[in-house]
């Protein structure tokens, strides 16, 4: 491709189909691809892609791209992501401790306090929500691939239902599928 195509231009590629230039650089143009809900980036030499309607490179660089709002967004997700949330801990276990006893009495028992076994839990069920939520976002997965990652998940809140008598909120605590606690 010999002219130089700016930010808007659409285009055609063989496999990912109809898209729109939203960035260039010196050697590729990032191209968003309906077909992918994605971007990619493609050679600037690459002679298969078919130019639909092309814009002039303007030079301004103070252009909001549809790459700047994808990384603005993924950054507010990410940080949305990793903020942690307040739950608390049934009354009758404030104050409480966990003691861990060996069976053999020889050895010395540990005691954990409730809280901190508790907030434990809280990050173990948050980092699975995170999980979950990388799962269904993935781009490349193909939709069996994220259904069977989710079956897993299911399973493990699943195994983590007998930890529930620790939340004070019914709504903070670990489901899995249904009927099988």
């Amino acid at each position: 491709m010999s002219a130089q195509l700016g930010t808007g231009s659409r285009v055609e590629h063989p496999h990912f189909g109809k898209g729109v230039i939203v960035d260039y650089s010196t050697e590729s143009y990032i191209i968003w691809f309906k077909s992918q809900q994605g971007t990619r980036a493609i050679s600037k030499d690459y002679d298969e892609l078919k130019v639909l309607q092309a814009t002039e490179p303007d030079g301004a660089s103070d252009k909001i791209t549809i790459a700047d709002i994808e990384q603005a967004l993924n950054n507010i997700l990410d940080q949305r992501l990793h903020d942690t949330q307040m739950v608390p801990i049934a009354a009758r276990w404030k104050r409480g401790t966990m003691e861990l006893k060996p069976g053999d009495t020889t050895l010395q028992s540990k005691e954990v306090p409730i809280e901190t076994f508790f907030h434990k839990i809280v990050m173990v069920r948050d980092r699975l929500r995170v999980m979950e939520q990388k799962i269904n976002a993935h781009k490349v997965m193909t939709d069996d691939e994220k259904v069977e990652l989710q079956q897993y998940i299911t399973a493990i809140y699943g195994s983590l239902t007998t930890f529930n008598v620790l939340f004070k909120e019914t709504h903070h605590q670990f489901k899995g599928a249904a009927g099988k606690d």
